[in-house]
C-alpha cells in the first residue's frame, strides 16, 4: 500500500493553485535548544494553511458527474477555506458546513469565496453529522478534511518538497495531528523514501485522540476535546490515517496549552509571523522532545502548518507564553498584614524581576499575595521557592494551577469589610528589574497599604494600583509625598470601577 501511496503523492498536479513553501531556518530557537530546527511554512498558502493541498488534490480526482452534483464537507475552519478555493477555481459548488464554535476569521474567509456556510452544531462531529444528511438527501460528494487517501496523498506532497528542498541528514519530524491526514501523508512518503528519519505526530494534551489510540491499539474516541487549539481538536483519529500511521511513526508527543502559547512567540520571534495554535504543534513537541532526550547537535523539522488565528486571541496568549517558557513562576504567598511587608518581600526576591503582584485587605494578621515572578527554569523556580521558604514565607506554587491562572489571577481582591479612609492612587514608573522594589522603598510606610496590583505588560512603564489607609486630617499631605516620589501619578478613588468593584 505504500507504493500505491507513494504514486498517488507523487502524481498530484496542484501546485497550479498551491504553493511550494518554504523551509526556513529557525536561527533564535535553534540557538536556545541547541539544535538546528527549520520550519515548513504552510501558513504561507493562499489559504493560510496545508489544508489546499489535499482538498485541491481530491477535487482534481472526481468524475465530471461528480463535479455536477456539488460537494459539501464538515471543517472548523483551514479545510473549508482549502476547499472553498479549490472549488471555486475549478468552478464546482460548494457547501461547508462549520461548527458554531469557529472562529469567526475562518468564517468570513470561507464566505469570502463565494461558497455555502451552514454553521451546526458546536463540534466538527456534529458538524460532520449534518453534511452526511446532505450526501444523502442530495447526492452531494462528501470531501473528508483527513480520511481519504486522495486528501491523505495531497498532504504528503509536504514531505516531497521537505525532502527535496533538504537533501542533507536530518534526525527528525515534527508533524501536528488532529484526524492525522497531514502526519499520514508526510510519514507514508518520507518513511518509503527516508526510513532513518524520525517522525513525531504531535498533539494538544486536551485531544490527543492519536495518543489514546497508540495507547489502546485500535482508534478511540474522546468524551470530550479541548478547543484551544480549535484546528486540531478532533475527538477520533481517522480510519484510515490511523491505518497509516499506527505503525509509520515514532511516536506521539503531547504539549499543554501553555507549551503551545510559547511555541506561537517561538514561531513569531524566528519569522514575525502569529501561527494560530494548531500550526504551532509541531514547535512545541518538537522542543519537548529536544529537552526530555536532552539532544543537541541535531537537525529537526517542524511543519507551521497554519497561521488562522483571531487577533483578540493574542492577549490571552501572551498571557500563557512566559510560563509556557517556564520564564515565570506563579505563587500564592502568606506575608504579615504590617507596614513594610510588600517591600521586604521584594526585596527577598533578589532583584528578580517581578511580572505580576495582586493583593487585597482580607484579614488583620496575614496578607495573601498573588504575585508572578520572572524564572529561568524549572530548576530556578524550585530553588526560589525553597529560598523563600526558608525566610519563612508560606509559599504555594500555582505555576501549574489551570484555574489559578485562568481566572483567580483576575479575581484576587474584592471589598474589604474592615477598610476605613481608603484612597486609590495609579502610578507608573520605568520597568526594569527592581523596579517595583525601588517604588515600595519610596512609598515608604507612612500609610499603610490596602490593595494592590501590578502586571509587568512588557512596556516601558509599569502600571501599578495602589490603596493606601489615610485618616482625612492627613490627606493634604497626601499630594506633596507624592509628588516627591517623582513618579507619574493620578488619583483614581473616584474612579466607577473602584467605587463598583473594590471600595
Amino acid at each position: 500500500m505504500s507504493r500505491e501511496y507513494l504514486k498517488k503523492i507523487l502524481d498530484a498536479r496542484i501546485y497550479d493553485l498551491v504553493e511550494q513553501t518554504p523551509l526556513d531556518e529557525a536561527p533564535l530557537l535553534s540557538s536556545r535548544i541547541g539544535n538546528r530546527v527549520l520550519l515548513k511554512r504552510e501558513d504561507l498558502q493562499p489559504v493560510f494553511s496545508f489544508k489546499l493541498r489535499g482538498a485541491y488534490n481530491k477535487l482534481l480526482q472526481l468524475s465530471a458527474e461528480e463535479r455536477a452534483a456539488g460537494v459539501v464537507a464538515a471543517s472548523a475552519g483551514n479545510h473549508a477555506q482549502g476547499l472553498a478555493l479549490a472549488a471555486t477555481r475549478m468552478g464546482i459548488k460548494a457547501t461547508i458546513l462549520m461548527p458554531r464554535t469557529t472562529q469567526q476569521i475562518k468564517v468570513d474567509a470561507v464566505r469570502s469565496r463565494g461558497v455555502r456556510v451552514i454553521l451546526h452544531g458546536d463540534t466538527y462531529d456534529e458538524a460532520a453529522a449534518y453534511a452526511q444528511r446532505l450526501v444523502a438527501e442530495r447526492g452531494m460528494v462528501y470531501v473528508h478534511p483527513f480520511d481519504d487517501p486522495d486528501v491523505i496523498a495531497g498532504q504528503g506532497t509536504v514531505g516531497v518538497e521537505i525532502l527535496r528542498q533538504h537533501p542533507g541528514p536530518l534526525d527528525a519530524l515534527f508533524v501536528p495531528v488532529g484526524g492525522g491526514g497531514l502526519c499520514a501523508g508526510i510519514a507514508t512518503y518520507v518513511k518509503y523514501v527516508r526510513p532513518e528519519i524520525a517522525i513525531y505526530g504531535v498533539e494538544a494534551e486536551d485531544s490527543a485522540c492519536l495518543a489514546a489510540a497508540m495507547a489502546a491499539g485500535r482508534r478511540v474516541r474522546l468524551k470530550e476535546v479541548g478547543l484551544f487549539a480549535d484546528g486540531t481538536a478532533v475527538a477520533q483519529v481517522g480510519r484510515e490515517t490511523f491505518r497509516l500511521l499506527k505503525d509509520g511513526i515514532d511516536g506521539v508527543i503531547t504539549v499543554s496549552v501553555d507549551e503551545i502559547c510559547a511555541a506561537i512567540k517561538d514561531i513569531y520571534d524566528d519569522t514575525r509571523s502569529i501561527a494560530e495554535p494548531a500550526g504551532a504543534l509541531a514547535v512545541a513537541g518538537l522542543k519537548k522532545y529536544a529537552a526530555r532526550g536532552r539532544h543537541r547537535e541535531q537537525t529537526l523539522v517542524a511543519i507551521d502548518s497554519g497561521a488562522n488565528i483571531n487577533f483578540d486571541r493574542l492577549r490571552y496568549i501572551a498571557e500563557r507564553t512566559e510560563i509556557g517558557e517556564r520564564r515565570e513562576a506563579v505563587l500564592a504567598i502568606t506575608i504579615p498584614e504590617q507596614r513594610g511587608s510588600f517591600r521586604r518581600f521584594c526585596h527577598a526576591l533578589s532583584r528578580r524581576n517581578v511580572t505580576e503582584f495582586n493583593y487585597r485587605y482580607a484579614d488583620p494578621a496575614e496578607a495573601h499575595i498573588f504575585v508572578g515572578i520572572a524564572v529561568a527554569s524549572d530548576e530556578d523556580r524550585e530553588q526560589l521557592i525553597a529560598d523563600l521558604r526558608k525566610r519563612g514565607y508560606l509559599v504555594t506554587d500555582m505555576t501549574d494551577n489551570e484555574m489559578a491562572k485562568l481566572h483567580i489571577r483576575h479575581m484576587v481582591g474584592g471589598r474589604a469589610p474592615d477598610i476605613d479612609d481608603e484612597v486609590v492612587y495609579l502610578f507608573e514608573f520605568p520597568e526594569r528589574p527592581g523596579a517595583l522594589a525601588k517604588f515600595l522603598d519610596r512609598l515608604g510606610g507612612r500609610w499603610n497599604i490596602s490593595m494592590f496590583h501590578y502586571r509587568n505588560h512588557g512596556a516601558a512603564y509599569g502600571r501599578v494600583l495602589v490603596g493606601m489607609q489615610v485618616p482625612p486630617a492627613e490627606r493634604a499631605a497626601v499630594p506633596a509625598f507624592l509628588d516627591a516620589l517623582n513618579y507619574r501619578y493620578s488619583e483614581a478613588t473616584r474612579n466607577p470601577a473602584y467605587r463598583f468593584f473594590l471600595s
